[in-house]
C-alpha cells in the first residue's frame, strides 16, 4: 500500500513539473506575435527593437547567478508560483504600457522571471526524474515545445479574429493561473544542493566542450531569432498582416516539437552525421525559403523546413557534452547550457543592430549560412570524438 502511495505521489510530481513547463512555454512564446504590435506603439526601428528585446536578456542573465540561492532559501513551488504570478502580471503590462520607459521596465521584469523559472523549472525535474528511476527530461522539455505552440498558436488565432492584443493576453494569463492552481499541490519537492559553479566554469578549458558550447551559442542564436523576429519578418518583408504574422512562427514551433519526438528513432537508424547534415541542410534552405519566397505558402513550408531541420542539432550536442571523457557531465553540459543561452537571450538584439545596417531579410539569409556551417561544424567534430 505504501508503494502504491509512493508511486502515485511521484506520478504527480511529474504531471507537475510537466505543468510547469508548458506554462513556462505557453508565457514566453504568447507574446511573440505582439512583438509587431509593440514596435508599430512606440514607431520603433529594428535597432530600437532589438535594443527593447535586450531588456529581456538582461533581465534573464541578470537574475539567473542568483536563482540557485532563491531555491534554497524559497524552495521548488513557492519560487514557481511566484514566477507565474509574476507573469500574470507583467504579460498585459508589455501591451498596455503607453511609455517606452514602461515597456523597457516590463521586458526586464519579463526577463528575470523567465531566467528564474528555467532554472528553478529544470532543477525540480532533475529532483522529479531521480526520483522516478527513470529518464524523464526529455518528456518535461517537449511539454515546454507543446507550451510554445499553444501560447503563439492561440494569440495568432485571436489576433486573426480580430480581438484586441490585451484581450488575448488576458487568456494567457486565465490559462497560467488554472494550471498553476492545478499544479500547485504537488510541487513540493525536496531541494537539491546546489552544484559546483567553478566546476563547471573550469569545463570551458576544455577545447572540445568550448567548441560544443560555441556551436549551441550559434544554433541558441537561431532559435532566438525565430521567436523573436519571425512575425516581424513575416509583416515587414511579406508584407503579412500583424495580426497573421505569426502564423510562420506556429508552423517552425509545430516542426520543432515533431522533430524532436522521432529525432532518437531517425538517429537510431541512420547515425548522427546523416541526420546532422541533412538537418542543417534542410533548416539552411528552410530559412531561405522563409525569408525569400514570394508566396504565402512558401514561407510557410520554409519555416516548417527549419523546425525540422535545427530540431536536433541541440539534443545531439548536449550528449556529445555529456559523454565527453574529459570533462564530467555534471560540470560540461551546464558549461555548454550556458553559452547557448547567451546567444539565445543576445541574438535577438544583434540581429536587431544588424538588421537596422543590412536589412532584415540579409541577416536571415546570414542565418541559413551559420545553421549550415554550424551542422557541418558538428558533424566534423562528431567524427574526430569517435578517433
Amino acid at each position: 500500500m505504501a508503494f502504491m502511495d509512493e508511486s502515485l505521489h511521484r506520478a504527480r510530481q511529474q504531471r507537475a513539473t510537466r505543468t510547469v513547463f508548458f506554462i513556462a512555454g505557453l508565457a514566453i512564446s504568447g507574446w511573440a506575435p505582439l512583438i509587431p504590435f509593440v514596435k508599430a506603439q512606440h514607431a520603433a526601428s529594428d535597432a530600437m527593437l532589438g535594443l527593447l528585446l535586450f531588456c529581456i536578456a538582461a533581465g534573464s542573465m541578470s537574475m539567473m547567478p542568483f536563482t540557485g540561492r532563491l531555491i534554497q532559501r524559497c524552495g521548488y513551488r513557492r519560487l514557481i508560483l511566484l514566477c507565474c504570478a509574476g507573469f500574470c502580471f507583467d504579460l498585459p503590462l508589455i501591451i498596455a504600457a503607453d511609455t517606452l520607459a514602461v515597456t523597457v521596465l516590463a521586458l526586464l521584469l519579463f526577463g528575470a522571471l523567465n531566467g528564474v523559472l528555467d532554472v528553478t523549472m529544470n532543477a525540480q525535474a532533475v529532483v522529479v526524474e531521480r526520483e522516478s528511476g527513470s529518464a524523464k527530461m526529455s518528456g518535461f522539455h517537449g511539454f515546454y515545445s507543446i507550451g510554445t505552440i499553444a501560447g503563439v498558436g492561440l494569440v495568432s488565432f485571436l489576433l486573426s479574429m480580430n480581438v484586441a492584443p490585451l484581450l488575448a493576453l488576458a487568456l494567457i494569463v486565465v490559462l497560467i493561473v488554472i494550471l498553476s492552481i492545478v499544479a500547485a499541490p504537488a510541487l513540493q519537492v525536496p531541494v537539491l544542493a546546489t552544484a559546483d559553479q567553478g566546476g563547471t566554469l573550469l569545463a570551458l578549458r576544455h577545447p572540445p566542450v568550448l567548441i560544443i558550447a560555441l556551436l549551441c551559442f550559434c544554433l541558441f542564436l537561431c532559435e532566438g531569432a525565430m521567436l523573436d523576429w519571425s512575425a516581424v519578418l513575416m509583416h515587414n518583408v511579406h508584407h503579412i498582416p500583424l495580426k497573421q504574422a505569426g502564423i510562420g512562427f506556429t508552423c517552425y514551433s509545430l516542426a520543432v516539437t515533431l522533430s524532436r519526438l522521432t529525432g532518437d528513432r531517425l538517429i537510431a537508424r541512420w547515425g548522427k552525421q546523416p541526420v546532422l547534415l541533412s538537418g542543417a541542410l534542410m533548416a539552411a534552405i528552410g530559412l531561405l525559403l522563409a525569408t525569400w519566397g514570394d508566396l504565402f505558402w512558401l514561407n510557410l513550408l520554409g519555416f516548417m523546413l527549419t523546425g525540422l531541420g535545427i530540431a536536433n542539432l541541440v539534443p545531439v550536442l548536449f550528449s556529445a557534452a555529456g559523454n565527453l571523457s574529459l570533462a564530467a557531465a555534471e560540470y560540461a553540459i551546464p558549461a555548454v547550457t550556458l553559452i547557448g543561452y547567451a546567444g539565445l537571450l543576445t541574438g535577438p538584439a544583434l540581429i536587431g543592430f544588424s538588421a537596422q545596417w543590412a536589412g532584415l531579410a540579409q541577416v536571415f539569409s546570414l542565418l541559413a549560412l551559420l545553421l549550415l556551417v554550424t551542422g557541418t561544424a558538428t558533424s566534423l567534430l562528431l567524427h574526430s570524438l569517435k578517433k
